[in-house]
Formats: C-alpha cells, sequence, structure tokens
C-alpha cells in the first residue's frame, strides 16, 4: 500500500519536530513538519495525512500552562478538521508537551467520543507540575499496561528518558481513574526494580513526577492515541542509552519500535 504520511505538527517552541519527523521516516512513514498556522490557514490538509504526531518541545514557551496555547488553536482553528481526522482509521501520538497539548485540547482521553470536547469533558485529567517542583530529566522504566495498543504492540517493558516540569497525571477523581482502568485507557506506567504496578504512587525517581497510578501514557477508548511523557524519538539507537557500552548483547532500542508499530499499523 502506499507510504503512511505523517504530520508532525508543530508550534512556536515546538523543538522535538526534527527528530521525531526522523524517526517516522527512518521505519517507512513520509513526514512533513507543518506548522500550526499553516494548518490553521488550510485545515483541509490534514485530510492527506493517516498520523498526526505532537512532538515535545515548549510550544509557546509554556507561557500559561504546558500545552494550553497549542491546545486553544487547535481547539479554534481545527474542530471540523480534527473530527474528520479522528472519523477515519488514523493513529494520533503526544510526546511530552504534545501528551499535554492533547490532554488539554481534550482530544486525550476520550478520542472521538469527546470531540468537540466541553470543558466538562477536558477537566476530567490533567498534566501539573511534578511533585518536586522542578524540571526533571532522567531516564525511567516502563511498564506497558495495555500491549495491544497500536503503538505499543510487541512491547512489554521498556526504557525511555524523560524530560519536563509538568508531567504529573491527576484526575478529578477517583471515579475518572477508574473509568481509565475499566475502559483500559491506561497505556504506560511507571514501575522499580520489581516491575511492581499499581495505584500506590512509587517513590522518586521511579516515579519522577508523582502521577497518579504511575501513569506515564494514556490511550483513547479505541487504541488508536497515545500520549506519553517519555520520549521514544530519543531512544532510536542503542547507542543513546547511558549505560550501553555495559551492555552485555545490543538491544533494540524500545522508541524505534513505538514508531515502527505506526507504521506497521497500515500494512
Amino acid at each position: 500500500m502506499a507510504t503512511p504520511k505523517v504530520c508532525v505538527l508543530r508550534a512556536p517552541g515546538t523543538n522535538c519536530d526534527p527528530e521525531t519527523a526522523f524517526a517516522f521516516d527512518a521505519v517507512g512513514g513520509q513526514s512533513h513538519r507543518i506548522h500550526i498556522g499553516q494548518l490553521a490557514e488550510q485545515p483541509l490538509l490534514l485530510k492527506d495525512y493517516q498520523i498526526l504526531c505532537i512532538p515535545g518541545g515548549f510550544s509557546y514557551g509554556d507561557d500559561v500552562g504546558a500545552g494550553v496555547i497549542f491546545s486553544s488553536q487547535i481547539r479554534h482553528f481545527l474542530t471540523d478538521s480534527m473530527r474528520e481526522f479522528l472519523s477515519r482509521d488514523t493513529l494520533i501520538l503526544g510526546i511530552c508537551n504534545g501528551f499535554q497539548t492533547l490532554v488539554k485540547t481534550g482530544i486525550l482521553p476520550g478520542g472521538s467520543t469527546t470531540w468537540p470536547p466541553t470543558s466538562e469533558s477536558r477537566s476530567k485529567v490533567t498534566l501539573t507540575w511534578n511533585e518536586n517542583s522542578r524540571y526533571t530529566a532522567l531516564w525511567v522504566k516502563l511498564k506497558v499496561a495495555r500491549p495491544d495498543h497500536a503503538f505499543l504492540r510487541n512491547l512489554d517493558e521498556l526504557e525511555l528518558p524523560i524530560a519536563h516540569a509538568e508531567g504529573r497525571l491527576l484526575t478529578a477523581d477517583e471515579s475518572v481513574l477508574s473509568d481509565l482502568k475499566v475502559n483500559r485507557q491506561i497505556a504506560l506506567q511507571y514501575v522499580g526494580g520489581q516491575n511492581q504496578t499499581g495505584d500506590e504512587v512509587l517513590p522518586y525517581p521511579m516515579n519522577p513526577n508523582g502521577a497518579l497510578a504511575n501513569i506515564a501514557g494514556l490511550s483513547d477508548p479505541s487504541g488508536r492515541i497515545l500520549g506519553l511523557m517519555p520520549h521514544p524519538e530519543r531512544f532510536l539507537r542503542h547507542t543513546q542509552h547511558p549505560t550501553w557500552t555495559r551492555m552485555t548483547e545490543h538491544r533494540e532500542a524500545a522508541g524505534l519500535k513505538i514508531f515502527q508499530n505506526a507504521i506497521q499499523y497500515f500494512a
């Protein structure tokens, strides 16, 4: 079939779009880095794409909160385009600031079921300041909690780097967390040395931001949308791992597999 086309949507302050586009291209995709301003002027462009990715960075300088302005631009200019995109068999990936944007936009956690979003649907989940109140950059261990997810197939445990100040996922109340579990929308969780998971929040640095239920990534109900705080585009080769020289064997870079899964979804 035709090569899947990827829209890597950027905004002022986005700074991970080149390596994210490279990752998709490296596994057989055809990516285009498109500015939100261009898409606002030509919203029908989105019809040409099968994958939408909002990469990491500091969109609009995070001046009024991470992803807040970017999300308002999407809601204001792209409501109809996003409705059409969500109605098709497409994929959406949000990485770090992109995850924050998907949550603040209302694309996560509901996906197409809550689009266009109401203020109520956008207030069910948020990503707020890390529990340590600091920008934090380190490598974390993750457990795939939804192995049938389009982006996470054939993955179980992985390591990826994080770099953020507002990555602590919280829900409006216990019922929202319960719904996320029932609908299998918890996609990735931080794990400790014994690979434990569950509701008990792991201490720093295993859970680097204090996220509820150790949640590192969320899915929509369909399993076609993924938002995650770790950066898969920063682990495409085994030599990017900080301890690669001490590894007894060269393991496949886990980040690359996430992008491969996205492209192979359309095979």
